[in-house]
């Protein structure tokens, strides 16, 4: 990444985008929660150490627990003291040296779970950039190894083991017409004063050469548990326990009940968060806080 100057994202305050990886295994999801460990809690806690003060980072996606990322994306926001005082003296750029500092503060705070949080890069931001809402889409993976396929212990933290065969076929074809602009109420687990209407750009299935069942999904934004909720509708289908426009029939429906089973979170990976040029991050950002903070359509 490259290291343009810092930028204010408001007066007198500059802001820092990190990168981050992490093996969500170990923790309670991404967001704090009382009495529990998060991926949030100690990159926080890290940061606290660095900066001396109490710190509270912006995401673009709050992954739930067991979920992992290779593409996490988070704000904090410095002033421009702290911002220079990063080096500590050092011919180094801030930038280098907070990932290098960051990642010495995570060994210590993670101890025994050294290397499951990793800040893969940490630079200034570009004027108008959030995480959360100038970002134009998210991507996750998912893997599927069903009863026909030899199962790899060696992946068996990142893989689905589903015990019967999957039509790849028959779920492609259910997931099909939910592309689009849709409400995904029947896919989600709502927050309060939310919308369930997002756009889903991608949802498809591949058998790849070792027949592991690989689930490409990509949407502006996600609801809380949509993917895991798709995949395990999508499992229904594959198994033939119901047709191929049984997804769609729900979707319209808006319909959550015993039958909306969620698939497990330990495969499930957020690979990649994008973001437009950064002339347009500013009215990307905009246009989102509009979207998110009106309700669902009745």
């Amino acid at each position: 990444m490259d290291n343009p100057a810092p930028v204010p994202a408001t007066r007198g305050v500059l802001r820092v985008r990190l990168d981050l990886a992490y093996d969500g295994g170990p923790f309670s999801g991404w967001a704090i929660q009382p009495g529990r460990r998060t991926v949030q809690g100690v990159v926080e806690e890290s940061l606290a150490m660095l900066l001396r003060r109490p710190v509270r980072l912006t995401v673009a996606g709050r992954t739930d627990a067991g979920v992992h990322a290779r593409g996490q994306v988070a704000h904090l926001d410095v002033t421009p003291q702290e911002w220079d005082g990063i080096r500590r003296g050092h011919d180094v750029e801030p930038a280098d040296s907070l990932k290098r500092r960051l990642n010495g503060a995570l060994g210590r705070v993670l101890g025994d779970l050294h290397g499951a949080v990793e800040v893969v890069a940490a630079a200034p931001a570009p004027e108008g950039f959030d995480a959360r809402f100038s970002a134009l889409w998210r991507r996750y993976s998912y893997r599927i190894a069903d009863a026909s396929t030899r199962r790899d212990p060696l992946q068996r933290a990142v893989t689905l083991w589903h015990r019967h065969d999957l039509d790849v076929d028959l779920m492609n074809q259910a997931a099909r017409p939910l592309l689009g602009l849709q409400d995904f109420r029947a896919f989600a687990k709502p927050r309060v004063g939310s919308t369930t209407v997002r756009t889903l750009q991608r949802l498809d299935y591949d058998r790849g050469p070792d027949g592991v069942i690989n689930v490409n999904v990509q949407a502006d934004a996600f609801c809380h548990n949509m993917v895991r909720a798709l995949t395990g509708a999508a499992l229904r289908v594959g198994e033939r326990h119901e047709g191929p426009d049984w997804m769609h029939r729900r979707l319209l429906a808006g319909v959550r009940d015993a039958k909306s089973v969620l698939a497990a979170p330990h495969p499930l990976v957020l690979e990649e968060v994008h973001y437009p040029d950064d002339p347009f991050l500013l009215q990307r950002a905009t246009l989102t806080r509009a979207r998110r903070g009106s309700p669902a359509p009745l």
